[in-house]
């Protein structure tokens, strides 16, 4: 039986997609952005995220961890890396739940069993089932096996990805999916690659191959200011968009510091901690001109 490492199952979510939703987030990214706001989401191996703030002191993990891997230090416990083999225990046992194991294996037939709860919810809203990342297209025979299930009980199937992949396997689960949530996060391909740690060029022609497949997309547009949000980046990448046919709809969603905690947990460095977030009318003004290429435009997801 198939498995996938999920690090999270949101319930009721409203921004990944129409509706309301149950978003399965997949862990595993090939990208690494600045200003990711689920850092938790790149490495592909369970991770142990530490909350030390909540940590009480009691022992309870030096004592059940399998590998003693960890011990009392000067300031809290103290992990050491090269025996600790993310098994997890140390997590289950804590009271405060200071320690986080961040990526489970689970099978579809229980991922779809906590997506089906809510059906009567995504049956009155328009909304259904969004796989999220990371890069769910990490996990590619989990994801395709997941949206064909979530299409046999006549699911609403989202896609949220950054493009880097495989062509074939993008439209191989185009064949499954309802709408694709697609991340465009510059369109410079050097730039590209020192914010994200990879060129943009298989995204961009990705993009277009799901556009002239037909397949129903949702353009993702962060707007972080000082990196993305200048004149020329965006006017490539109106012109860029309003020339895929099927005429794809753009969300703009703003900047936000929501991973920092996250990067500092994991420690991880967070590189754009003086960065501010843009306010209602720098985001108006994005809209507006990308609007003007003849896109729909919608601020937020």
């Amino acid at each position: 039986m198939t498995k996938g490492l999920v690090f999270d199952l949101k319930r009721y979510s409203i921004h990944d997609g129409p509706g309301l939703r149950t978003t399965v987030f997949l862990k595993g990214c090939p990208l690494s952005c600045w200003w990711c706001h689920n850092p938790e989401s790149q490495s592909s191996l369970p991770e142990i995220m530490v909350r030390p703030e909540r940590c009480i002191g009691c022992g309870d993990c030096v004592r059940a961890c399998p590998q003693k891997a960890l011990d009392f230090g000067a300031f809290g416990i103290v992990t050491d890396m090269n025996l600790c083999d993310r098994c997890g225990v140390c997590a289950d046992v804590c009271p405060t739940e200071a320690r986080q194991l961040v990526g489970r294996e689970m099978t579809v037939a229980a991922v779809m069993d906590e997506v089906e709860r809510d059906r009567l919810f995504y049956d009155r809203s328009g909304g259904g089932m969004t796989v999220s990342g990371g890069e769910p297209l990490m996990q590619p025979q989990f994801l395709l096996e997941l949206l064909a299930e979530a299409g046999r009980v006549e699911i609403h199937r989202a896609v949220d990805t950054t493009g880097f992949a495989q062509t074939s396997l993008l439209l191989d689960v185009a064949a499954k999916t309802d709408l694709f949530l697609y991340d465009l996060k510059h369109m410079d391909p050097e730039k590209h690659k020192l914010y994200t740690g990879v060129s943009n060029e298989l995204i961009l022609l990705n993009l277009r191959a799901l556009a002239e497949a037909g397949a129903k997309i949702n353009v993702r547009m962060p707007v972080i200011p000082g990196v993305n949000d200048d004149a020329e980046n965006l006017e490539k990448a109106g012109a860029f968009i309003a020339s895929l046919p099927g005429g794809p709809t753009v969300n703009i969603l703003a900047y936000h510091k929501a991973g920092l905690d996250k990067f500092r947990r994991l420690g991880l460095e967070y590189r754009l901690a003086e960065t501010e977030e843009p306010d209602k009318a720098e985001m108006r003004s994005v809209k507006n001109r990308l609007m003007s290429f003849g896109l729909t435009v919608q601020i937020g997801g």
